[in-house]
């Protein structure tokens, strides 16, 4: 494909991404103090603002007065030899005041941010947002305001929890003690020992033994976004899970419901069916596959860090063969990560939309099995064929079954589905962009843009009989998974330019009689051609490649009927004879275009 072609195409998906709003949901609960609150956030809570959360357009009133983001600045170190007081001017500060009346720095809630929360009473804080992969800004000087993500019950103490990073052991942590600021609060913790590593806690760390990776016994490694968002079009997504201790660990991988959506976001309507790519069949180049059930865990043992197998990848397919529901209706859940110390849950959102099978679909059927047409003949006593008195010999039987074929043969199809309705098989498509610079999908070169030529597509069909305006076929439905869907495609006997019976400029096939003044009839020089094509479209084959591309491939049994007609033997009678072919076709989506430009 043109790379000015693919760069529109997608950026045109990646606005529909954006568009889609996807979602999954879950709820962080932490227990704040009277005074200052030291917290740090593990979802994306993005979709209201502070004001609409906690402050004055908050559904219920809430003893938060302040809240303060710490925001360092990346570009320099950190020299910082005492934790932070929270002031507006010359500091590394956004905040929210209530009494600020919509002139505050802070408008909004995210993920993977240290905060100072100050209430002026106990208060559960619940907040609901989006599960966001950890990410982590340390400084090599100076003081960092962190947080991990470790179990909410039963959390490690400091000193088991820092146990495997000896970088960290001699760390230095300061943490709040709720109430006002003062030479205590925060203070510097020395009974790592005892005191736990709170979820949702932040604290202020320094070290001076260099940088540091460690955020739990494992990490989380992936190139790709916050969030595991298969959307309408992928089908895989993958990440890396590496064993940071000195010893085996075992990381779990557990699939949960997303909670009930907030008000004003999209629905989400179930849980989207997962499988985790297993290892690759040398025999058929196949890699298994084995479907994540929900609240069920599935785990890897990881070797010792720096050992071979201290690192996997972890492969996630969409079973889009299994999706019951409607385009645009929105499928999300949560992936938790969990490890065998018991130290750290990692929640990662996951989501994902039923594909819509409407636009061009382009592949080919291999014909591998063909009918046969053989005649036996009646003989008599003396071995003779025996003679009727027409002069015709006596046919005993015809056989006209369907055998194999030393080489398979290929056929092209072109086939468009729309949002509603049935599916279209094509002899040739014109696929492009118009004047305002939006993919068309054409009967007619004349629907493009004579501008963008260049980056467009015309793709054809020989087998089928070409027209000077194209004409289509449609078929009895539309395709889809489980659909079995039948067109038929005539060639008239006296189509010049298509019935390879014909040839225009010879006497003997050109349907005309000796004189060249006359077309003779029906079956006296060329046939009239009827081919019932059938798409049995069938469940994809059970390895993981076939069953997360079943949304973008679709794959069955290609079955024809060809009826050759010749002369009418009294009243409506034809002569005519039958050929039946098999084989199986594949089809892709190349263009999510729903409507087939039909040009003049």
């Amino acid at each position: 494909m043109n790379k000015l072609l693919r760069k529109v195409l997608v950026s045109m998906f990646l606005l529909g991404c954006a568009l889609q709003g996807r979602a999954q949901w879950i709820t962080q609960t932490i227990n704040l103090e009277q005074g200052w609150n030291a917290v740090y956030i593990h979802v994306d809570a993005s979709h209201v603002t502070l004001d609409q959360m906690v402050g004055p357009l908050a559904p219920v009133l809430t003893p938060i007065e302040q809240i303060w983001r710490w925001t360092p600045n990346e570009s320099m170190a950190q020299f910082i030899e005492s934790p932070q007081q929270p002031v507006d001017t010359g500091s590394q500060w956004a905040s929210w005041r209530r009494i600020d009346g919509g002139l505050s720095t802070l408008s909004l809630l995210t993920a993977n941010s240290a905060y100072l929360v100050y209430s002026t009473a106990p208060y559960v804080w619940q907040i609901q947002g989006k599960p966001i992969l950890p990410q982590y800004q340390w400084a090599t000087s100076g003081l960092n305001f962190i947080g991990f993500p470790t179990v909410s019950a039963g959390p490690p103490a400091f000193e088991d929890f820092l146990a495997e990073a000896p970088m960290m052991q001699l760390a230095e942590i300061f943490r709040y003690t709720g109430g006002e600021f003062g030479p205590t609060n925060p203070g510097k913790l020395f009974a790592l020992r005892t005191t736990p590593v709170v979820r949702g806690t932040a604290y202020w760390m320094r070290s001076s033994q260099g940088y540091n990776h460690y955020y739990g016994p494992f990490a989380v490694i992936s190139s790709g976004g916050k969030q595991i968002e298969f959307g309408e079009d992928l089908s895989s997504a993958g990440f890396r899970l590496r064993n940071l201790t000195a010893e085996p660990l075992t990381v779990a991988l557990t699939l949960r419901e997303s909670e009930t959506e907030p008000v004003g976001q999209p629905e989400v309507v179930a849980v989207p069916p997962l499988l985790v790519r297993g290892p690759l069949n040398p025999v058929n180049l196949t890699h298994s596959l084995s479907e994540l059930i929900l609240d069920t865990p599935h785990s890897w043992t990881l070797a010792p860090y720096g050992e071979s197998g201290s690192e996997v990848e972890v492969v996630l397919g969409l079973d889009r063969a299994s999706i019951t529901q409607v385009p645009g209706e929105l499928l999300a859940g949560v992936l938790e990560l969990t490890d065998s110390l018991g130290h750290t849950r990692v929640d990662v959102g996951v989501s994902a939309r039923p594909a819509s099978q409407a636009g061009l679909w382009v592949g080919g059927a291999a014909i591998n099995e063909v009918s046969q047409y053989l005649k036996s003949y009646l003989r008599g006593a003396d071995n003779a064929l025996v003679i009727q008195e027409n002069g015709a010999y006596v046919v005993t039987e015809v056989v006209t079954n369907l055998t194999s074929v030393p080489h398979a043969f290929p056929l092209r199809l072109i086939v468009h589905n729309p949002n509603s309705g049935a599916a279209k098989i094509m002899q040739r498509v014109y696929y492009g962009f118009n004047a305002a610079t939006n993919p068309v999908v054409a009967t007619r070169q004349s629907a493009l843009d004579s501008r963008f030529l260049a980056e467009a597509r015309r793709i054809s069909a020989s087998h089928l009989p070409w027209s000077e305006t194209n004409a289509v076929w449609s078929f009895n439905g539309p395709l889809a998974q489980g659909a079995v869907v039948q067109a038929t495609v005539v060639t008239p006997y006296d189509d010049q330019a298509s019935n390879p019976f014909l040839h225009t400029y010879h006497p003997d096939h050109d349907n005309l009689d000796p004189r060249f003044q006359n077309q003779v009839p029906q079956g006296s020089e060329s046939f009239r051609i009827e081919r019932e094509i059938t798409l049995q479209v069938l469940p994809p084959e059970n390895d993981f490649t076939s069953r997360v591309s079943a949304g973008l491939t679709l794959s069955g049994m290609y079955l024809e009927t060809i009826r050759v007609v010749g002369l009418a033997q009294g009243g409506n009678s034809f002569d005519t004879r039958r050929f039946d072919v098999r084989g199986g076709f594949s089809l892709q989506r190349v263009a999510n275009v729903p409507t087939l430009t039909m040009a003049p």
